[in-house]
């Protein structure tokens, strides 16, 4: 079939959908972002992008804290309106119940199944967005999230993104365990190079 090209974008399908947490004049704000990625494993660091007009830009460079909290499927509704209204109109720290960790700055939601506290690192200026790159210190969730002591996507049931639908899903269907599955693949006209 021919590939047909598409008008140059960002695809990464699909996308997490998080709540970005940050305390402006002391208060907790939540928006919506779906930019969110991993910039590192060790240590931690997760960067995520936001549009330089939004409230929330605020709080993160002034308390150089910000969280990213993972809602799941259950919590559609909220976390959209946490992206339909901005923070400088609408007070949105009642939308959830809010905690704190060890930073004591970077506002977490007790509702989300994840939750993880950065402080900021870096932050990377753009035409239009901000890329705010920030080093997990803490991460937090429910022994109700676990099977067999590992975190369960199921339980957590993230919603993610399609940006060009502008829709949210979920999670499907569970296809086999990574790093083990490929092996089926060997000896399947594979050319190795001689090293």
């Amino acid at each position: 079939m021919k590939k047909l090209e598409l008008d140059v974008r960002s695809f990464l399908y699909p996308m997490p959908t998080t709540l970005v947490g940050a305390n402006i004049d002391g208060k907790p704000n939540y928006l919506v972002i779906a930019f969110c990625g991993i910039v590192n494993a060790h240590p931690p660091i997760i960067s995520v992008s936001i549009n330089q007009s939004h409230y929330t830009n605020i709080g993160i460079i002034e308390n150089k804290t910000f969280s990213v909290n993972i809602p799941s499927a259950d919590m559609a509704i909220k976390t959209d309106y946490c992206g339909l209204v901005s923070g400088g109109e609408v007070d949105k720290s009642a939308v959830f119940t809010n905690f704190y960790g060890k930073l004591g700055t970077a506002p977490m939601i007790q509702e989300c199944p994840l939750n993880l506290e950065c402080r900021l690192i870096q932050t990377l200026e753009f035409d239009v967005d901000t890329a705010y790159i920030g080093e997990v210190v803490s991460v937090y969730t429910e022994e109700r999230y676990f099977t067999d002591g590992r975190l369960d996507i199921k339980k957590i049931d993230p919603i993610v993104f399609a940006t060009h639908e502008r829709a949210y899903y979920r999670i499907g269907d569970y296809i086999g365990q990574a790093w083990n599955i490929g092996a089926a693949f060997e000896g399947k006209d594979v050319i190795k190079k001689k090293r």
